[in-house]
């Protein structure tokens, strides 16, 4: 397969790189900077500069014609403020969206986040706040799609402990941790389940392997 991942200088961007590349797959990731490729090439991925701010829905079309699946795990980041919410969680993701349409790729993983079901708690960070906003409006523009066989991943609060290969995926999880190696490994095993698609996950860390997870949730449909 080829997949192309937006976003693929984050941690779980290079986690997932590294997975697919060290199965054979072929794997590209879109960086923002030149500098930022030797990472991508240390994961073996193929880095692909493109800014997803300032690109068109064209230039990114490009990038994605003939690939099997696109994932956008994209985000403005710890430290940017409310405007990079907006341009980065929000409208860059409808923009690889567009492009994924455009180039005829339908297989389409989000990595979102919890609590963008509902509106943001009284007394939130203001800048916390417009993040959960900015996601809750990508996942529903992604999921208006019909051009697109999505799946929408929500992580709890992630850490950088080992993976344990062990989860608990649900439509509703309940609040806790997981790990970035654990949820490079459920997006692995969600590109090879297509029956995930149209579904929103929450994950978390737990005690059922990655892959029974998975077959669990397509079972429950």
């Amino acid at each position: 397969m080829r997949i192309v991942i937006a976003g693929g200088h984050g941690q779980i961007a290079l986690r997932l790189e590294r997975l697919l590349a060290g199965r054979g797959d072929e794997v590209a990731g879109v960086v923002r900077r030149p500098e930022q490729a030797g990472d991508l090439l240390s994961a073996g991925a193929e880095p692909v500069v493109c800014d997803l701010e300032t690109a068109t829905a064209g230039d990114l079309t490009r990038h994605l014609e003939g690939a099997d699946a696109a994932v956008f795990a994209a985000g403005a980041g710890p430290g940017s403020g409310v405007e990079r919410k907006e341009t980065v969680d929000r409208a860059a993701a409808a923009l690889f969206a567009d492009a994924a349409e455009a180039a005829g790729v339908r297989r389409f993983l989000v990595v979102s986040a919890m609590g963008t079901d509902r509106e943001p708690p009284e007394g939130t960070d203001p800048v916390f706040a417009a993040y959960l906003r900015a996601k809750a409006a990508a996942d529903e523009d992604v999921r208006s799609r019909s051009g697109l066989d999505w799946t929408i991943l929500r992580p709890g609060r992630l850490t950088d402990e080992p993976g344990t290969g062990r989860v608990r995926l649900a439509r509703s999880t309940g609040r806790s941790d997981v790990t970035r190696d654990d949820v490079a490994a459920v997006l692995l095993a969600l590109l090879d389940e297509p029956r995930t698609a149209g579904m929103t996950l929450e994950l978390v860390g737990g005690e059922v392997p990655v892959t029974e997870a998975v077959r669990t949730v397509v079972a429950a449909g």
